[in-house]
C-alpha cells in the first residue's frame, strides 16, 4: 500500500469521524438543554473542538494530495 492510498483512507476515515463527533456534539447538546446527558466525560464543546481538529488534518491530507498532483509532469 503506497503512501498515497494511505493518506486517501486516512483522510477519509477522519472524515467520518468528525462528522460522527459532530452528530454526537448538536444530540448531545439538545440532550442537555432538555436536562440529559449521554456522554458524562465530554461537553459538547469538546465534542466540536475535536471534530474540528481532525476536519483540520483532513484538510492538510488533501491539500498535499493536491500539491503532489499539480507537481506532476504533464498537468
Amino acid at each position: 500500500m503506497n503512501f498515497d492510498k494511505l493518506s486517501s483512507a486516512l483522510s477519509r476515515l477522519l472524515f467520518f469521524a468528525a462528522f460522527v463527533l459532530l452528530v454526537l456534539a448538536i444530540v448531545e447538546k439538545i440532550a442537555n438543554l432538555s436536562g440529559y446527558t449521554i456522554m458524562r466525560a465530554y461537553n459538547p464543546q469538546r465534542l466540536l473542538e475535536l471534530a474540528a481538529t481532525m476536519i483540520v488534518f483532513v484538510i492538510a491530507l488533501l491539500l498535499r494530495q493536491v500539491r503532489e498532483e499539480l507537481k506532476k509532469p504533464g498537468t
